[in-house]
């Protein structure tokens, strides 16, 4: 590494010091190296949905090296306009929710991430795959397996990407996790918990009609553990049982959970129990156990920073801003065709949203239900 350091310096000296442009191979050889390492194909990415986290996403993407906001989405005039001078976004790449299939004509846009409540995903998805632009969806991409797999079947016809926000699926300290498990330093899986909640507040906001959400806390914070469980496990879940409580009826409507505990089998035995709840604080952790160590995520999906020890000692991986790392790798994914350690695209979120599926049928039935992801 020295020697090639040398060597570049040399040859950029070199360079510099010629006073007419007579080809010096040295000089050459450092254009064609500097070639490959920079400017690496750079997505341009329309939000849609100028909400919070639509907010945090873009101020994220300042941060990013492969990966530019280049316009809006919203049927929010003043914010459009908001966004435009703060982040000197052009107007032609300005849409509201009835004109934006116009973006087929704008070769400005690659993508457009789609953060809007959850249950207008699969229409805005589907139109954006006829757009012929790649689709990112927010977490859940839906409000039930079919509707995530139209999304996924009109994407493939499109022949556009399909990709979820799985944020925690770059985040360092969980893909230490999984790099542990996978080289057995926690021998033989036996447990998991995970444990995903808060006390949710504006009883008016979207996440609390069931129209818009598709349900309550599991389509909201729930799907953490969902996801979460898979990934730490490394298997695919074969059951699912699942039981409710609602404490307040009039915050937390019909077809609104309020709090949902869920066991999940897998094929080796391991057992997964999870809660989701909109009423209770503090509940962020992650734990699993096996026959050789164990770990503890706490928090373990929050935006940061992520914190967690094992048997061994501390998890001390890089504090990154998600939204910033989960960007980038979106732009490897899409023109490098990069392979993350864990999925992100439109068949992950499907499992997921099967998984949601059965839980609520088993909360409804009091029955075991099977599961079948393949």
């Amino acid at each position: 590494m020295k020697t090639r350091r040398i060597f570049l310096q040399k040859a950029s000296l070199s360079a510099m010091a010629l006073a007419v442009p007579t080809f010096n191979p040295l000089s050459a050889m450092t254009d064609i190296m500097n070639t490959h390492s920079k400017d690496p194909k750079t997505l341009r990415v329309a939000i849609m949905g100028l909400g919070s986290y639509g907010t945090r996403v873009a101020e994220a993407i300042q941060k990013c090296t492969r990966t530019k906001l280049v316009g809006v989405i919203s049927g929010t005039p003043s914010k459009v306009e908001d966004w435009k001078v703060k982040y000197n976004i052009p107007a032609k790449n300005c849409y509201n929710y009835e004109n934006f299939d116009a973006i087929k004509d704008n070769p400005d846009i690659d993508a457009v991430y789609v953060i809007t409540p959850n249950a207008l995903h699969k229409d805005q998805v589907i139109r954006v795959a006829k757009a012929g632009k790649h689709a990112i969806s927010e977490k859940p991409m839906a409000v039930n397996a079919a509707d995530g797999q139209a999304m996924v079947d009109a994407c493939n016809a499109a022949g556009v990407q399909l990709l979820i926000g799985y944020r925690m699926h770059f985040e360092p300290n969980t893909l230490e996790v999984i790099r542990m498990r996978k080289a057995g330093e926690f021998g033989d899986i036996r447990f998991f918990q995970g444990l995903c909640g808060f006390v949710i507040g504006d009883p008016n906001q979207w996440r609390l009609n069931p129209e818009l959400s598709g349900g309550g806390a599991m389509m909201d914070i729930g799907i953490y553990a969902i996801n979460g469980s898979r990934y730490m496990i490394g298997e695919e879940p074969t059951w699912v049982t699942a039981q409710e409580t609602k404490t307040n009826p009039e915050k937390f409507k019909e077809g609104i959970d309020e709090t949902i505990t869920f066991q999940l089998g897998f094929p080796s035995g391991v057992i997964a129990s999870c809660l989701s709840t909109y009423n209770m604080n503090n509940l962020d952790r992650f734990y699993l156990n096996g026959s050789k160590g164990w770990v503890e995520m706490h928090p373990s999906t929050g935006y940061g920073p992520i914190k967690g020890r094992t048997d061994k000692g501390p998890l001390d991986e890089p504090i990154v801003t998600h939204q910033t790392v989960q960007m980038d790798e979106m732009a490897a994914i899409i023109f490098d065709g990069k392979k993350p350690e864990v999925p992100v695209n439109g068949e992950e979120g499907v499992k997921d949203m099967k998984i949601i599926d059965a839980i609520f049928k088993a909360v409804k039935t009091g029955e075991k239900v099977q599961l079948n992801l393949s």
